[in-house]
C-alpha cells in the first residue's frame, strides 16, 4: 500500500518560526520524484510536539493537493489523549489524506490493554488505514510483541513502523504478526536487518539525502541481489549514523540546508547542531563514497 521508501519528512520553517508551507511543497515534490514511495507527515521528524492542530491540518491539506495522488499521504494525527486523536484522525480524513500514523501514547504510559483500546477507538471512528508507530525511547511504552498481533486483527491497522532498535523484539513480531500487517523499519540503520526478518520497507529520515539509493538498495534486496544490498548499505551507514548524532530532526535539517533547502531550524525546546555536530555532518556529506548517492536539489 505505501511502498518500499516512506520518508518522515521535515517541516520547514522561516527564520521567525513560522512553516513554510511553500517549501514544504517543493521538498515534498523532491522526495517523491527521489525515490519516495509516500510521506509521512507531522511525525516526529516534522516535529509534531511542536506543532499546532491547525498547523498539522493546513499541512495536511497543502502537500495533499499538491502531491495530487503521485504519493501516498500518512498524516501523523496520534496522541497522548485517545480523545484528540480521534479528533485529529477524522479532520484528516475530511482533508483527504490516504493513511495515519497512530503513536504509542507518550508520559502518561497505558498498560498493554490501554494501547489496545486507544487503537480499538480511534479504528471505530476512521476509514483510513491506520500504520502503528512504537518507538519506546520517545513515548516511554513499549509495544510487546504479542500486543501487536492483536492490534493486527483490529479492522484498518495495515502496517506498522517499528523503531524499538531491537532486532530481538522485530523478529519476534515478525514471526507471530498476521501477514495482514506491513512491516517497516523505523530505523534505517537497521532497515536491511529488518527485511531479513519480514520487513518490506522502511520509514526512512535519510531518504531526504539519498531516497534513491535506499530505494534501490531495498529492490535489490528483493531481487536477490545481496551483495549490491550490501554495498549500498555500507556506503551509507555512516550518514545513517550521523543523522542521529543529536536529536531527530536536528541532523537532517542541518543537512537538508547545506543542501540547499530552506527547512530553517528546529524550534525549541531542540536547538540547532553544535559546532562539533555540524562539522560532523558536513564531513560525512563531503566524502565522496557519499556524494554519488546525495540527490541534487
Amino acid at each position: 500500500m505505501f511502498g518500499r521508501v516512506i520518508t518522515a519528512m521535515v517541516t520547514p520553517f522561516y527564520p521567525d518560526g513560522t512553516i513554510n508551507y511553500d517549501e514544504a511543497t517543493r521538498l515534498a515534490l523532491h522526495l517523491i520524484n527521489n525515490g519516495t514511495d509516500s510521506l509521512v507527515l507531522c511525525g516526529t521528524t516534522g516535529e509534531s510536539p511542536t506543532l499546532t492542530h491547525d498547523e498539522e491540518l493546513t499541512l495536511f491539506k497543502v502537500i495533499t493537493k499538491a502531491v495530487n495522488g503521485k504519493a501516498k499521504i500518512i498524516a501523523g494525527t496520534g496522541s497522548n489523549c485517545t480523545k484528540t486523536a480521534i479528533e485529529m484522525t477524522k479532520k484528516a480524513t475530511d482533508i483527504g489524506v490516504d493513511a495515519t500514523l497512530q503513536v504509542t501514547p507518550y508520559y502518561n504510559k497505558p498498560s498493554q490493554a490501554g494501547i489496545i483500546r486507544h487503537i480499538e477507538a480511534i479504528a471505530t471512528a476512521t476509514s483510513l488505514p491506520i500504520m502503528l508507530y512504537n518507538i519506546p525511547s520517545r513515548t516511554g511504552t513499549n509495544i510487546e510483541p504479542s500486543t501487536i498481533a492483536t492490534l493486527a486483527d483490529i479492522d484498518h491497522v495495515v502496517a506498522l513502523k517499528e523503531a524499538g532498535g531491537s532486532i530481538n523484539q522485530f523478529n519476534a513480531i515478525s514471526a507471530i504478526a498476521p501477514k495482514k500487517l506491513s512491516l517497516y523499519s523505523g530505523d534505517d540503520a537497521l532497515t536491511v536487518d529488518f527485511l531479513k526478518s519480514g520487513a518490506i520497507g522502511v520509514v526512512s529520515v535519510a531518504s531526504h539525502l539519498v531516497g534513491s539509493a535506499i530505494n534501490t538498495m531495498i529492490h535489490s534486496f528483493f531481487n536477490g541481489d545481496i551483495e549490491q544490498t550490501t554495498k549500498i548499505k555500507t556506503d551509507l551507514m555512516p550518514l545513517f549514523n550521523v543523522l542521529f548524532i543529536t536529536s531527530n530532526p536536528t541532523p537532517i535539517k542541518y543537512a537538508l540546508a547545506l543542501q540547499g533547502f530552506n527547512v530553517g531550524e528546529t524550534r525549541l525546546p531542540l536547538i540547532p547542531p553544535t559546532e562539533l555536530e555540524m562539522t560532523q555532518i558536513q564531513t560525512i556529506l563531503n566524502t565522496s563514497t557519499l556524494q554519488k548517492y546525495l540527490i541534487n536539489n
